[in-house]
């Protein structure tokens, strides 16, 4: 249509042009008269030729002869100027019905030139309409073609993904071909060993056919064997039994004449104190052990250091000139002789003591020093545990725990025979015993457990060679752990106290020991810069958690049996999974470590900084709910009452108790019975 229009616009400029040109000329002969021979007066004459440049006149010749002038011609008649005009008029007579036949054609032309330009115009018109309509059109045409083409894409899109998922259908088409192919074959191979096995069955049913006959047989023989190893085991602990005794008579009368040294009451506890801290498995000075029997008396790098009845042993030398223990103050002369008289008597190991077992287990157990009527300053608090209702607090002391009425600070009672420090206190679930972690530093670590009416010795349950840190009975109160700096986690029958389980995983001390709420699991905390997870029966290992970066001082449960709750030197809580060890959320904001955390049924948390204060936090979100602030120095121990109360002890011997529903001290005092601040300045 756009071609169309553009040759109708060229036609009609085409006609215009045409008419011009055939009308103009004819109206200008027809109109106008025309021009005379000779110039008219307005007729401008032409102007002279410029003169020509000057040049270089020629040189004179000599003057030609001048030629004759010529004759005119004679003067026309009358007749023929007659004649010459009529024939001019006639001329122009011709010309005038030229001009005129020339005029009616241009008319008639000018007539179709204009009746084809209508019709042209009409055309163009109607071109013009068709012309906006077709673009309108366009428009909508060019709309649906982007569309098609989009469509075409998606269908492009389609068609490829379809092509692929073709491919890889051919793919698992053959996969599961081969995999059927594989099948078939195993099912064939399976099916030949189905047989075999059958056969082996088959044979087996008759081995077993043929042994059930003689079952009754041997189950017979087997009671009888049953009973004659009963009585064989009876008759052999009896036979042991009357030979310890009458061994030990004899060890008694050799002591009554002067001729026996025992060494587990004599000798073994003079090695433990002044010997073993050079001479153990871990730093064996000379590779001398002195830790048990046997490897005393295996020696070291210069031979053997005991030579039974020898004097001049090593060891005897060494003690008898004061060279040994290195760098410490010698044996005193009573100790040297003790030794010498058990080397010359045989160097002998009481009767009924195993050789391998550490000397520390081979001693008899030493009752602590007394603690002081006084005390003459305030010791740290490092342990505090409030009972179920809060109507008694237990607190440590230099050797003892001291019970208070929390009520108004007044001294309840005081439990001696415990080592220089205490380091955890727990009460059972009913609150009628209580289990004491301590040690004295280097010497002895020990877990005893009490009774609560009247301080009465009930369990000495182990003696290690350094302290224990920590002691915790399971939610039922049916088993108790310990750990401490011997790197062990123990846990005992609560009711018998027998040793049920060691676990030996950290490489350092073990700070603190928590029971999952279900009692299957165990969580650690270590100087190791870990904490881990174990599981309560085995004593397997389940997981370990490093985030911490420092050493980690305490550990709970959250009651969902499966998070755990961390405190350490990096001034943090963390919150972890024991399933993977990943870490859930950390809680921040202490101004120095976490010592102490008792986690809640409902996931609330309580925890002693150094930072001087004791927190209440959410561990669900690790938002703060609370702060305790008041202590003069690091706060060691804390410990919460479901009857809203929290007791806590620092560094400076202070023990305060708090409201935690406002945040309110209650009571504080210092917990060094007889002290008295003003004197002691």
């Amino acid at each position: 249509m756009s071609r169309n229009l553009l040759g109708c616009w060229a036609l009609l400029v085409s006609c215009v042009a045409a008419c011009g040109v055939g009308l103009e000329p004819q109206l200008r002969a027809e109109d106008t008269p025309a021009a005379p021979a000779v110039p008219t007066p307005e007729t401008k004459p032409e102007e002279p030729a410029p003169p020509a440049a000057e040049t270089k006149p020629a040189e004179e010749k000599p003057a030609a002869e001048k030629p004759a002038e010529p004759t005119p011609p004679p003067a026309p008649t009358p007749e023929q100027k007659l004649a010459e005009q009529k024939a001019a008029a006639e001329s122009a007579l011709q010309q005038r019905a030229a001009a005129e036949a020339a005029a009616t054609a241009s008319a008639t032309k000018l007539n179709e030139v204009e009746q084809q330009l209508l019709k042209l115009k009409r055309e163009l018109e109607q071109a013009t309409k068709t012309l906006a309509e077709t673009e309108k059109t366009l428009v909508t045409q060019n709309e649906a073609l982007t569309k098609a083409n989009e469509a075409k894409v998606v269908a492009d899109k389609g068609n490829t993904d379809a092509v692929a998922a073709l491919v890889e259908a051919q793919k698992k088409a053959d996969a599961a071909k081969v995999a059927a192919e594989t099948a078939a074959k195993a099912s064939v191979d399976a099916d030949a060993v189905a047989k075999k096995t059958t056969e082996m069955v088959n044979a087996t049913k008759q081995t077993m056919s043929a042994a059930m006959a003689s079952l009754a047989q041997v189950d017979q023989t087997l009671v009888a064997v049953r009973t004659e190893v009963a009585a064989t085991q009876g008759t052999l602990k009896a036979t042991r039994d009357d030979w310890l005794g009458k061994q030990r008579i004899v060890e008694s009368t050799l002591t009554e004449m002067g001729q026996w040294v025992s060494f587990s009451r004599e000798v073994a506890h003079i090695f433990h104190k002044r010997c073993i801290a050079c001479h153990n498995a871990r730093m064996a000075k000379g590779r001398l052990n002195m830790e048990s029997f046997a490897s005393l008396m295996k020696g070291g790098e210069s031979g053997p250091a005991i030579e039974p009845g020898k004097l001049d042993c090593n060891l005897c030398r060494e003690v008898g000139d004061g060279s040994m223990p290195k760098d410490a103050d010698p044996l005193a002369k009573e100790q040297i002789d003790m030794i010498a008289k058990w080397v010359s008597l045989g160097a002998q190991l009481d009767a009924g003591i195993d050789p391998n077992a550490a000397l520390i287990k081979v001693m008899p157990k030493a009752v602590q020093p007394a603690a002081p009527e006084a005390y003459p300053m305030a010791v740290p608090v490092t342990a505090v545990a409030l009972n179920g209702d809060a109507t008694l607090l237990a607190s440590s002391g230099y050797h003892e725990v001291l019970l208070y009425n929390p009520a108004d600070g007044a001294l309840v009672r005081r439990i001696t025979n415990v080592a220089e420090r205490v380091h955890d206190i727990a009460f059972t679930p009913d609150g009628q015993r209580i289990a004491i972690a301590g040690g004295t530093p280097g010497q002895v670590g020990e877990v005893k457990v009490f009774q609560v009416a009247d301080g009465a010795l009930l369990a000495d349950l182990v003696t290690v060679e350094d302290a224990v840190f920590s002691v915790a009975f399971s939610a039922d109160g049916t088993r108790l752990a310990a750990s401490g700096a011997d790197r062990s986690i123990r846990v005992f029958d609560a009711a018998t106290y027998a040793e049920q389980l060691v676990i030996e995983d950290h490489a350092d001390w073990v700070m603190d020991v928590a029971w999952s709420p279900d009692g299957t699991k165990l969580a650690s905390a270590s100087r190791d810069k870990t904490a881990k997870v174990f599981d309560a029966k085995t004593g397997d290992a389940q997981t370990t958690f490093n985030t911490h970066g420092d050493v980690v001082y305490t550990v709970g449960w959250l009651a969902d049996n499966a998070h755990v709750v961390t405190g350490g030197g990096d001034n943090r809580m963390r919150v972890w999974k024991s399933a993977d060890a990943g870490q859930v959320r950390e809680i921040g904001g202490f101004g120095g470590a976490v010592f102490r955390i008792q986690v809640l049924a409902d996931n609330r948390v309580f925890s002693c900084s150094a930072d001087k204060t004791a927190r209440l936090h959410n561990a669900n979100d690790a938002a703060q709910i609370k702060q305790f602030a008041g202590h003069g120095d690091w706060v060691y121990a804390v410990s919460f009452s479901p009857v809203n109360r929290l007791a806590t002890g620092s560094y400076d011997g202070e023990v305060r108790i708090w409201n935690t529903e406002d945040g309110a001290s209650l009571k504080n005092w210092l917990a060094a019975p007889g002290y008295n601040p003003q004197v002691a300045k």
